[in-house]
């Protein structure tokens, strides 16, 4: 297994280091040039747009709390607490760096995102992602068919099997139990029958059920961060030194290197917040809303939310607790943080709230490879294969090394990312025509509004006829009698479940 890991580590170094780094930093530049730092410039529309009132479905602000509830995960959890033991300090810097260049990538693929989704097959609903703008806005097929692949693999198989060794990890630190031999084949057995509950007998009633508690337990992980910062209240100026320090050589912790610091940091944020990887299209589709610029919007800040708060706060509380990181790995290190900082108590409730939001980032992870499979083929046999393979990886991930699972994750996550990218340089272009025109509509006083017809030579889209009704007393700045809905786009943003969480 040491072998294959350090097979593994050499494979991930070489590609992050001298390709998919370089390339994530330059199309997050040339996209925040491109769109004059839209996802800085725009900041007070992201906040505008919760105001919307929906003539049917969830309001952007629920949407906002169901997306940002299922992103507080093992991201934020264990992803955090892997970047600072490998890459130091520091890392927690290059992880915010990344979130705000990233913010400008996750802007361009949502709004294509909408842009180019299909009608599902029940009445009012809508897929898409990549894939389908990879086919429609630049006519390869094939290149959709490889990502599909790729998002299939990475949180179908892969990040399946990083949530179910993420809960492994909680409760053997929670349990005694957890140290028998026994425990890991068995809960990992026991994960897999949830998930086939999930997948085969009624997701429907099992999501209405994670969407109730899911926000319940992500507040609670909130509550207890934001106790453990305020304990130490007075060593935050500190830790924040530490942090830059840390990214530039001047401080160091756990031996981490500048480089090192960068990588991981890198690394981490995006499988945290997501941004430019390609996943939260899928989700992005799914929304129902009045212009695709509004869900590009709404994506952006969601990486704010994720990184520049959540993540902080997981960092701070564990730099807080001075943790032997060179001993520990994973989520084990911030719940031992927890543990020293608030008592054992805090440390079970921490198991509990992983458990409920990774094993809903399980079932998210399963639809969006379902929803890329059927992209690919309508074949049944194929999607039973699917669906017993996700199944197994939820049991192997249980049992196997922290360090192989999350190495698998960053290269089929890499691989997807810059498959993505390269697609969205290109088409980019359309996305900031969308721009303008929502710039335009709001300098005009309108709540922005598009139909297909408002970009001249558009091909590929399917949704947003130009035909359309009109609803009075639209609440984002639009004015009383004059706000267009088109009859696909009526209504406020429907969020679609997170994906690693």
């Amino acid at each position: 297994m040491s072998t294959l890991d350090s097979w593994i580590l050499g494979v991930n170094d070489a590609f992050w280091t001298y390709l998919l780094i370089p390339l994530v930093v330059i199309a997050g530049l040339y996209f925040t040039f491109r769109s004059r730092a839209v996802q800085l410039r725009l900041l007070p529309d992201m906040l505008r747009v919760f105001k919307d009132r929906p003539v049917g479905g969830v309001s952007p602000f629920g949407a906002f709390t169901i997306s940002a509830a299922a992103r507080i995960g093992t991201g934020n959890i264990a992803g955090v607490a892997t970047a600072i033991t490998l890459g130091g300090a520091g890392a927690v810097f290059w992880m915010w760096v990344m979130a705000i260049i990233g913010g400008a990538s996750a802007f361009v693929e949502s709004v294509l995102a909408q842009l180019y989704k299909a009608r599902g097959k029940e009445p009012g609903t809508y897929r898409g992602g990549p894939a389908y703008y990879m086919e429609r806005a630049l006519g390869k097929r094939w290149l959709g068919v490889l990502f599909a692949v790729l998002i299939t693999l990475t949180f179908g198989f892969v990040l399946t099997a990083v949530q179910s060794n993420t809960i492994t990890v909680t409760m053997q630190g929670s349990l005694s139990a957890a140290d028998s031999a026994w425990f890991t084949p068995v809960l990992g057995v026991a994960l897999a029958a949830l998930l086939a509950m999930a997948v085969f007998y009624g997701v429907k009633r099992i999501a209405k059920v994670t969407q109730v508690l899911i926000p319940v337990m992500a507040g609670l992980y909130l509550l207890l961060g934001l106790a453990v910062v305020l304990l130490n209240v007075t060593e935050v100026p500190r830790l924040l030194g530490d942090i830059v320090g840390g990214a530039f050589g001047v401080r160091e912790v756990a031996g981490g290197a500048v480089g090192t610091a960068i990588l991981q940091g890198v690394r981490r944020g995006m499988f945290s917040n997501e941004a430019g990887m390609g996943s939260a299209p899928n989700a992005s589709a799914a929304a129902e809303t009045t212009h695709p610029v509004k869900q590009g919007l709404v994506q952006t800040f969601g990486v704010y939310f994720d990184t520049l708060i959540i993540c902080t706060m997981t960092a701070l509380v564990i730099l807080s607790t001075n943790p032997s990181l060179a001993e520990r790995g994973g989520a084990d290190v911030t719940q031992g943080a927890f543990n020293d900082a608030l008592g054992g108590w805090a440390g079970h409730a921490l198991t509990l709230v992983v458990f409920l939001v990774a094993f809903s980032s399980m079932i998210g992870n399963y639809y969006y490879g379902e929803s890329n499979i059927e992209f690919i083929t309508g074949s049944r046999r194929v999607m039973t294969g699917y669906r017993a393979a996700v199944l197994a990886c939820a049991v192997l991930g249980a049992m196997g090394s922290v360090s192989v699972v999350w190495n698998l994750a960053d290269i089929t996550m890499g691989a997807m990312t810059l498959v993505n990218l390269l697609a969205i340089l290109p088409l980019s272009v359309i996305a900031f025509k969308l721009l303008d025109d929502y710039q335009a509509q709001r300098r005009q006083g309108l709540d922005p509004v598009f139909t297909r017809d408002r970009i001249p030579g558009l091909t590929g889209v399917e949704c947003w006829e130009p035909t359309g009704s009109v609803v009075g007393g639209m609440r984002d700045g639009g004015r009383d009698g004059d706000a267009r809905v088109p009859a696909d786009a009526a209504g406020a943003v429907r969020s679609a479940s997170g994906a690693t969480g």
